[in-house]
């Protein structure tokens, strides 16, 4: 029910603006005899998947009951009559095929499981340690105010309302950015294809952790570099038996991508094994979903705090801690450092990704979205902030075996997961015990993300081409066994000896480069050119209450003048990938701007494809295609009387 006196003036204006619209728009035809689109009317969008019924609409208390009235084929005399008396079309067709979650907190439950995941426990305290510890936490939770829970709480308000996936979400908001939709789908397929391989590494210290003493706990192996160091040591050249087990064990890895090596068949197995335990997860879509996040979103915090409890007890740990929460102000001065910061918002809660969009798609129509933006942004922060503490205190530990400053510690990348906190089991009692229990947690947080990522190319499929891949695969169940295979067979070169060198050159041209500039034309698309006042109307109709001044201030001016300035900066300054002391040769780099392209391309492809199917002169193309629902013929609506034809309800163009 709408509440308060703000709320219902809120809503009177919408109603009011929505008439008006309505009446600017009643006589208008373009030239060659197509017809306008009625602007201002995000309702229409909602058309049902046959489009050739247009649906009347029900009073605003009725829509807000969750009740909805939509009769079949209105004449066009009836429509005209429903204008006269003042009402207006109801923006949500209901999707009788379109599952839902069982309860809402199952959709909190695995938004929260999508934005906290691997991200936290390894980039987070990665790109902080990179960035100078402390430091980095500056630009992050002013990235996280500013950025990271305006821009959540816009693609959940856009993605439920619309009630589709980022391809057809972007698609109706601003048609010429409806590659927008299609890069967030390619980038989050992408990054499915070598997220899974950190799931495969887990598994395999999952499966080594069944032993005693741990295979990394001391440096009598037979893989082992006569540099190892399983104690205190004044030698700076020294690594430890966790670093030396992940690199020469675990991997085999090479000294670079020239020289690939074999495959890893325990790895190919484990990866294999990762899909097949994905499938089974989400194959019966956000129904099964719902019911696994009750538990991979909730044990790993558990996890953290035992860790956590037992590293602040380690020697050296307090300066490790010291590292992570002091800032090095000269720091903040390095532009690099806000850019990371901001990625790695984008990045943890999932902007640009379209996976909570994806999800927010299957919540009820009048879910309260502020509850659960702030709930997922919030948590997912904590979560980073708790693991910082607990990988930090580790790091102190090792510069204490290792007798060097924590600052000059070699571990980078994923290195920070199986080296760092591998290395402080051993100091525990039971350290086999709390080993399986640290990486079957960490098998949780991928799989949460993982999730998130593959549900994504599957929704989008099935909202694109539901009816033809149904009756071609005849399951949806099939669908996704395709979609799982095809980024299995993606992902076998990660699993060669070279294979961390391919993991890292993806990583840093997909999670760094390309997300920037997706997010950036998904504020210019939603905030610019779908505007405030559209997303505020449409959180009024879902909510009954309008988005607060500081959410309009952040869409309208903060967010697209914040990340037009990131994106600006991150290309002037940009920095090739690397990992430890490996420089990528110039090939390489080619081949991560490909990467980065594979995703980036279709935005202006859209842009193109749009511009060419939209009838008109180039200017009346271009007006159109920045026109909300543009892509969308609406009939023009004449007074009661007129005596001017009717024109017949146009269906998508």
């Amino acid at each position: 029910m709408i509440s308060g006196g703000n709320a219902q003036v809120e809503l009177q204006a919408l109603m009011e603006r929505k008439m008006a619209d309505k009446e600017t728009t009643s006589d208008s035809k373009e030239a060659n005899g197509t017809l306008e689109p009625l602007r201002g009317w995000p309702n229409l969008s909602h058309g049902s998947e046959s489009f050739g019924d247009l649906e009347v609409g029900v009073d605003p208390m009725q829509h807000t009951s969750g009740e909805s009235c939509h009769p079949h084929s209105p004449s066009l005399r009836a429509f005209g009559a429903q204008k006269q008396r003042g009402r207006r079309i109801d923006n949500m067709a209901v999707q009788p095929d379109r599952p839902t979650w069982s309860k809402q907190i199952e959709f909190t439950l695995a938004g929260i499981g999508n934005a906290v995941g691997l991200g936290n426990v390894w980039r987070f305290p990665y790109l902080c340690y990179r960035s100078g510890g402390g430091a980095f936490l500056v630009p992050y939770v002013f990235m996280l105010v500013v950025l990271g829970i305006p821009l959540l709480y816009m693609e959940l308000i856009v993605g439920q309302y619309l009630r589709k996936g980022p391809v057809h979400v972007l698609e109706k908001v601003c048609p010429l950015l409806k590659g927008v939709g299609m890069a967030t789908v390619a980038i989050s397929f992408i990054m499915c294809t070598y997220y899974n391989v950190i799931i495969t590494w887990a598994l395999y210290y999952l499966f080594s952790s069944f032993q005693s003493p741990l295979p990394w706990q001391s440096c009598n192996n037979t893989w082992n570099q006569p540099n190892c160091t399983d104690h205190v040591t004044n030698s700076s050249y020294s690594t430890t038996a966790s670093q030396q087990f992940f690199n020469h064990k675990v991997l085999e890895r090479t000294s670079g991508l020239e020289q690939p090596g074999t495959l890893r068949w325990e790895l190919f197995l484990l990866l294999l094994l990762s899909w097949i335990i994905v499938y089974l997860c989400i194959f019966k879509g956000v129904k099964s979903t719902g019911k696994v996040v009750y538990f991979t979103a909730i044990f790993p915090y558990v996890i953290l705090f035992a860790l956590l409890i037992n590293n602040v007890q380690l020697p050296g740990a307090m300066e490790g801690i010291k590292f992570f929460i002091v800032p090095v102000w000269d720091k903040l001065l390095s532009l690099e450092v806000w850019i990371n910061a901001a990625a790695q918002i984008f990045n943890s809660i999932g902007i640009g990704f379209g996976g909570l969009m994806t999800m927010s798609s299957y919540n009820s129509f009048n879910n309260n979205v502020l509850k659960d933006t702030l709930a997922i942004s919030i948590i997912n922060s904590l979560t980073s902030l708790l693991a910082g503490f607990v990988i930090f205190s580790a790091f102190g530990y090792m510069s204490h075996l290792q007798n060097i400053p924590v600052s000059e510690l070699a571990v980078d990348g994923p290195g920070l997961v199986f080296v760092v906190y591998p290395q402080t089991f051993v100091t525990m009692p039971l350290a086999p015990l709390w080993a399986i229990v640290f990486f079957f947690m960490l098998l949780l947080l991928g799989l949460d993300s993982e999730f998130a990522m593959v549900e994504v190319m599957v929704t989008s499929l099935m909202d694109g081409y539901g009816k033809p891949l149904l009756k071609y695969f005849r399951l949806k169940e099939i669908l996704v066994l395709m979609v799982c295979s095809t980024a299995f067979l993606l992902g076998i070169p990660h699993v060669m000896q070279s294979g961390i060198y391919v993991f890292q050159l993806m990583d840093h041209y997909t999670a760094i480069v390309s997300i920037i500039f997706l997010a950036f034309f998904e504020v210019i698309a939603i905030c610019v050119v779908f505007g405030v006042r559209r997303l505020s109307d449409s959180l009024i109709e879902m909510t009954g209450k309008p988005p607060s001044i500081f959410f309009k201030v952040c869409w309208c001016i903060v967010c697209p003048i914040l990340i037009g300035v990131i994106l600006v900066f991150s290309v002037i300054q940009f920095r090739p990938a690397r990992y430890e002391d490996y420089v990528y040769p110039a090939w390489a780099q080619g081949v991560g701007w490909m990467i980065a392209l594979a995703s980036i391309i279709w935005i202006p492809l859209g842009a193109i494809h749009t511009l060419w199917i939209l009838p008109g002169t180039f200017m009346e193309r271009v007006r159109r295609s920045l026109t909300p629902f543009g892509l969308e013929k609406v009939p023009a609506i004449h007074p009661a009387g007129s005596g001017e034809s009717l024109p017949d309800l146009a269906v998508k163009l």
